[in-house]
């Protein structure tokens, strides 16, 4: 086409000829080099679905500061301690901000500490179903600081967004993206 539409009176140059068409190969190398992109994301993701599916009905460890009390189980998680602590305190809230119950959990070492609360309240009772909110806090000396937290969560199912980002929808906590989870079980 380009040797067709020439101007007879003003011919391209052979360097400048041989630099279009190269241009041209480039152009077209790069849209074949992002349809591949695209067929690998599109596998990627489907691979991804295939796993967060499998998830559902399972428990994942996921962080953040709400866990979800149900009749007859425990909350259970994970306090990430980034130095020792003489002694490790959770503070437990209901979904209205009111102190429900602060729990010892003693002296640990830099690490992971598990934890898991059985749902009594400070007055002896169980707290009824429901949202609540956790903040732990390492004690040392006279100082104390907060300490993050990570919950354990049933997946009851797993959504494919319109950008191709997974999320799981977790009983009583609502949504977390797929890679939010830190492990299964």
């Amino acid at each position: 086409t380009q040797l067709k539409n020439q101007n007879p009176m003003d011919p391209m140059e052979n360097g400048e000829f041989l630099s279009q068409i190269a241009q041209f190969g480039t152009v077209s190398g790069i849209d074949k080099l992002n349809k591949t992109f695209d067929d690998l994301s599109a596998s990627l993701t489907s691979g991804q679905a295939i796993q967060a599916g499998n998830l559902i009905g399972r428990e994942v460890l996921v962080p953040g500061v709400a866990a979800a009390l149900t009749p007859g189980a425990a909350v259970r998680g994970i306090a990430a301690l980034d130095a020792s602590a003489a002694d490790v305190v959770l503070h437990i809230y209901n979904g209205a901000g009111a102190l429900v119950r602060d729990l010892n959990l003693g002296a640990h070492q830099a690490g992971d500490v598990q934890f898991s609360w059985d749902g009594m309240t400070t007055a002896g009772t169980y707290a009824p179903a429901g949202t609540y909110y956790i903040q732990a806090e390492a004690l040392s000396g006279e100082k104390a600081h907060a300490v993050g937290t990570q919950f354990y969560a049933t997946v009851s199912s797993v959504n494919l967004g319109d950008q191709g980002g997974l999320t799981l929808d977790l009983a009583g906590l609502g949504t977390v993206p797929f890679s939010a989870v830190r492990e299964s079980h």
